[in-house]
């Protein structure tokens, strides 16, 4: 078996701890590159996810549903060559169909280790080093989801594990059971309701946070003017905070990000990701983007030093609960 990928992080990139495992300081979000954000490249996509084991980037994030399916083979085509310099992240419990249909939501022990060894397969690797649920069932006691991706790192086929979206009392009775070691949570200037109640529960008991969406699902890049700006199959036109009712006032918002971004010479998405890994050590980003050039700027934003004058001006300009509009239409699944 091969050594423990977090050992092999490329040197000169900042690297970050989840709970004791090790990733670098900043990850990446593969979802994009086989659905919700347009049309899909595999070529591309490949050059992009080997540009960022170059540079650093090594902790990588996919999911069984993103494609459905697809995604996990893309991410493993890109690291068969290069397991032992990544720390790969996946997830299950989004049920897809083959047709892509959403088929619900599912914890149980028996669809636990079937969901892993289809990940195992499709990724092409023999362990996932850090595995979540990706949405609490809440037809199945946590204590038995847990209870079953236990016994996968007994197994030797996940290393560690996580939960994502999942509300502090979740939180609190699956880390009784295993050690969890990170949270995955949307997170950003734009989406910071975990603060009051996750937060304090994830520094207690020392688990990490991976931060979704840290660029405000692209709001807080300053790209974005218009519903014109997306593709056509792209998600966010149906989201509740790029509707036109709320449109115009969120992206307002994003002025005095631009201004701190002018005021240091670097750009405004960069601003956004450094102000989301000034939150605290154990907090890890994963920007996902399609183009080269994007990851570059990206990976570039753990060098942005914010002030406190910075984050003052920052958290003042978008206050918690500044943004209008849900972050999916339908947010049932939230916080279990």
């Amino acid at each position: 078996m091969a050594p423990d990928a977090q050992e092999a992080a490329v040197p000169d990139y900042p690297t970050r701890s989840l709970g004791g495992l090790t990733v670098s300081a900043q990850g990446l979000g593969c979802m994009g590159m086989s659905e919700f954000y347009g049309a899909a490249d595999d070529a591309t996509s490949l050059v992009v996810i080997g540009r960022a084991l170059d540079l650093g980037v090594t902790f990588l994030d996919t999911a069984d549903m993103y494609g459905p399916f697809t995604n996990e083979q893309l991410v493993g085509r890109a690291i068969a060559a290069r397991r032992d310099e990544v720390v790969l992240a996946t997830k299950f419990a989004s049920v897809r169909g083959e047709k892509g249909e959403f088929l619900g939501v599912r914890g149980d022990a028996a669809y636990v280790r079937q969901a892993c060894d289809a990940s195992l397969a499709r990724l092409g690797v023999d362990h996932i080093d850090l595995y979540y649920q990706h949405r609490v069932d809440p037809k199945t006691p946590i204590e038995e989801t847990v209870g079953a991706m236990a016994e996968l790192v007994q197994a030797g086929k996940v290393r560690h594990l996580g939960l994502s979206e999942a509300g502090a009392a979740t939180i609190r009775r699956a880390h009784a059971v295993h050690p969890i070691a990170a949270l995955q949570s949307e997170y950003s200037l734009f989406s910071r309701d975990i603060e009051a109640d996750v937060r304090p529960v994830l520094d207690e008991l020392g688990i990490g946070l991976v931060a979704y969406s840290p660029l405000g699902r692209g709001f807080l890049t300053g790209s974005i003017t218009s519903l014109d700006d997306l593709d056509a199959t792209d998600f966010r036109r149906h989201s509740p905070r790029f509707a036109r009712a709320a449109l115009g006032a969120n992206l307002r918002l994003v002025d005095e990000v631009k201004a701190v971004a002018a005021d240091k010479g670097v750009t405004p998405g960069q601003v956004a990701l450094a102000w989301v890994l000034a939150q605290g050590a154990d907090v890890v980003p994963i920007p996902g983007t399609k183009r080269e050039s994007y990851l570059q700027e990206n990976a570039a934003a753990v060098d942005v030093e914010l002030t406190p004058d910075d984050l003052g001006r920052l958290s003042t300009a978008i206050p918690v609960d500044a943004v209008l509009g849900d972050r999916y239409p339908d947010m049932s699944s939230i916080g279990r």
